[in-house]
């Protein structure tokens, strides 16, 4: 019977342990902000860090438009993959967990879209006004993303 118990108990705990870990994987760290957005909570290098990243995605964009004016497709490759997935791969799971899902969403799909761009390109599936639709598609996302969200750091506990 003790057994049993214990075995209940413990399934009890281990299930609302995985409630509390998946309502925070889609909710992240963020609080309401006063201009109606959510505010993503985050450690000073973090925000550093998505922000840095979201720069990098911006330069991408006017790279991207620079070189489809010059007609160079391979400069547009280029900056295309330096927002892709592979820019994403060093992100740092703890990081990741902060951040809500509709977000994690967004910037993912971003950065599958620049890498999506690229190939297209690599294959000669796109000509300009193909691009140009494609990378409207992008800042619709990256739109939405500002539209909704905000990074803010994330006062510290004094001890």
């Amino acid at each position: 019977m003790n057994y049993r118990l214990l075995a209940l108990a413990s399934l009890g705990l281990w299930l609302v342990t995985a409630a509390v870990l998946v309502t925070l994987f889609v909710r992240g760290q963020t609080a309401p902000s006063s201009d109606g957005r959510r505010a993503i909570m985050l450690a000073p290098a973090e925000r550093d860090l998505v922000l840095a990243e979201m720069r990098n995605m911006l330069g991408s964009v006017q790279g991207i438009l620079h070189a489809v004016n010059a007609d160079d497709m391979p400069k547009v490759i280029t900056y295309a993959r330096a927002s892709g997935m592979q820019a994403a791969a060093d992100i740092n799971p703890g990081l990741m967990a902060k951040l809500p899902l509709e977000f994690k969403q967004l910037g993912l799909g971003v950065h599958n879209g620049f890498d999506n761009l690229a190939l297209i390109i690599e294959q000669n599936q796109a000509d300009r006004e193909e691009i140009m639709q494609r990378l409207a598609v992008q800042l619709d996302s990256c739109v939405q993303c500002h539209a909704s969200y905000r990074i803010e750091v994330a006062a510290t506990e004094q001890p």
